[in-house]
């Protein structure tokens, strides 16, 4: 209180400017350590959160669109370490979307400093459902693949869960009855921190993050490759169990595994 009166009528003094404790014009802030004193006229907030590392590691699914980045830095600000795990359309499509998720990656990796990014081929993969499943399940069986392979990389990662960038309804592998019959095929958790957000939302916060720009640009992404007209929404898991037995899934798994490609990148050299 002492300090409040003297550079409080010092300040008076200077400005001509009387006290008011309800409405001032400014405020100023005074911290007082053991041998500095630190004053400012704002209060500018800071992203908040816990530090990074303090709630272990999640493996993120990173699409190269707007929403998993956004998802994966929501888990980095609530103290995880992402590792991050993309699906490449490839061989049947170019390394587009390989470039904009080492981008994407790079971006995120100032919050945490050190990052993983695990890329799949995933085209052989898709075609060998498309050929095998029918066309209404194609997109819930895709995924399910996906959470398969991207479960075995988390647990080499020594991660707790799985981090996706579903919002709820907003397309067909993200209604209720899809998410439930994706989820089916995870034995670790599956985390949606996007799931009661809306576009806009998630837009403004992709700018705010500055990954924005980047998840716009356009590539060859897997998850448009080899999608049917009309995707099933209300999938049924006792159709998705049957139709998986005409598929060799642990092989499918392996041959993913098989082919997956490491980079490793940390903030602020350039990628390993």
């Amino acid at each position: 209180m002492d300090i409040e009166r003297t550079i409080g009528a010092a300040i008076c003094e200077q400005t001509g400017k009387t006290v008011s404790l309800k409405t001032p014009d400014v405020t100023v802030y005074i911290e007082v350590l053991s041998k500095e004193v630190y004053c400012a006229a704002d209060k500018i907030e800071g992203p908040g959160g816990m530090p990074v590392g303090v709630s272990g590691k999640v493996a993120c699914l990173l699409s190269g669109g707007i929403d998993s980045p956004v998802a994966a830095y929501r888990m980095v600000k609530r103290g995880c370490v992402a590792s991050f795990i993309h699906f490449s359309g490839r061989p049947l499509v170019s390394r587009a979307s390989e470039e904009k998720a080492r981008d994407l990656v790079r971006t995120l990796t100032q919050y945490q400093y050190d990052s993983r990014l695990y890329v799949i081929p995933f085209g052989e993969i898709q075609r060998e459902i498309v050929l095998n499943t029918p066309a209404p399940f194609r997109v819930v069986l895709y995924r399910r693949m996906m959470i398969r392979i991207a479960e075995e990389l988390a647990r080499r990662e020594q991660c707790w869960a799985l981090v996706t960038g579903d919002s709820l309804g907003q397309v067909a592998s993200q209604t209720p009855q899809n998410l439930s019959a994706i989820e089916d095929a995870a034995e670790l958790p599956i985390l949606r921190p996007l799931i009661g957000m809306d576009k806009r939302e998630i837009i403004d916060e992709a700018r705010r993050l500055g990954t924005y720009e980047t998840s716009i640009e356009p590539d060859q992404d897997c998850c448009k490759l080899f999608v049917p007209a009309h995707p099933s929404t209300k999938t049924r898991l006792d159709d998705v169990h049957k139709i998986e037995r005409t598929l060799d899934i642990a092989t499918l798994v392996k041959r993913g595994l098989e082919q997956t490609e490491l980079t490793e990148l940390s903030f602020p050299s350039s990628p390993a």
